[in-house]
């Protein structure tokens, strides 16, 4: 006889509230699509720049290497999952069912972030912020596709959970 609070017998039991978190997540709201610019959010006319920007447009004059380098970082985040690529003005953001990882391309590096929901640690970590109760933004300096390594796509697997809204 399954215990109080929970729901099902043997190695199987299943507590009501995560049931009912379950069911939850089954029922997501659909995202909202910008008419202007395409990109999808999870609320109705949130705030955004709005621009329609050419992944290109970033790696215009820089090496190959960093164009490499950047295409690693994104078959990293796709091994977890769907993902869509956002050129924005300044950045390019990737984004499961939210924005969960980014990336400003430098001369001779690339500034990617994570967000997390936990400080985290590794050799190319060039900074954390802190977003509050939502988490931290890490930030690491990426200058070869080597540098996406097996810690890094670990990282990025949490950050990927995290653009999930699971």
């Amino acid at each position: 006889m399954p215990r109080q609070g929970m729901i099902g017998s043997g190695g199987g039991e299943v507590t009501a509230p995560t049931m009912i978190m379950n069911r939850l997540k089954q029922y997501k709201r659909q995202l909202w699509r910008c008419p202007k610019c395409g990109h999808r959010f999870v609320g109705r006319n949130m705030w955004h720049s709005c621009g329609r920007h050419r992944l290109a447009g970033h790696f215009r004059g820089q090496s190959a290497a960093l164009r490499q380098t950047f295409a690693a970082f994104v078959a990293a985040a796709r091994t977890c999952g769907p993902v869509t690529v956002y050129a924005q003005q300044t950045r390019i953001v990737l984004q499961g069912r939210v924005r969960f990882a980014g990336a400003v391309v430098h001369r001779q590096w690339l500034d990617v972030g994570l967000w997390l929901r936990r400080r985290a640690g590794h050799p190319l970590l060039t900074r954390i912020e802190s977003f509050g109760r939502l988490g931290y933004g890490h930030h690491f300096r990426l200058r070869t596709a080597a540098d996406v390594d097996k810690a890094l796509v670990r990282l990025m697997r949490e950050a990927y959970v995290v653009g999930q809204q699971d």
